[in-house]
């Protein structure tokens, strides 16, 4: 298995939808050739077919909570591929609602994070998942607060400034 990381253009965008499960519903030709997979082998897939085992699950569980409340939401995710490479991403994730305001689905654009947030990242992601491995989600999630609370900073104020 390959554990190279593969990049995409600036100009360029990765969109994916899903259902309220996170089963992949479409994805566009970015996202299938970075992916590695076929359309085939990706539609009706759980879209964490993507996720980096270097992902911190806190990550995933405020995203989560973000867009299940209705709210978008930003996030760097390490994503891999099907040959077990990885790229980056910079993630706008929201929510997309039918006539009467009910979430129907999940809509992903993501394009190129910058390498100045990627430094901050990066090593940020590496102490969350250490404290994830020593005490569970929780314990990253504590850590998660503190650099906030340090900040003075929202989740959301923290990211953009990246």
């Amino acid at each position: 298995m390959s554990n190279k990381e593969l990049t995409f253009g600036e100009e360029e965008f990765i969109v994916s939808k899903t259902d309220l499960n996170g089963k992949i519903t479409y994805g566009n030709a970015l996202f299938i050739q970075m992916s590695g997979y076929s359309e085939l082998e990706l539609i009706d897939q759980p879209h964490n077919i993507l996720r980096h085992e270097d992902m911190p699950a806190i990550i995933f569980k405020l995203l989560w909570s973000r867009i299940k409340a209705g709210k978008e939401i930003f996030a760097y995710v390490k994503n891999k591929t099907k040959q077990g490479d990885y790229y980056w991403v910079f993630a706008h994730v929201t929510p997309s609602f039918d006539a009467n305001r009910a979430i129907s689905n999940y809509h992903s654009v993501r394009r190129k994070p910058s390498d100045k947030a990627l430094n901050v990242i990066r090593p940020f992601y590496e102490t969350l998942l250490q404290k994830e491995r020593q005490g569970g989600v929780s314990a990253s999630e504590a850590v998660l607060n503190q650099l906030l609370q340090d900040k003075g900073m929202s989740y959301d104020e923290f990211i953009l400034t990246l």
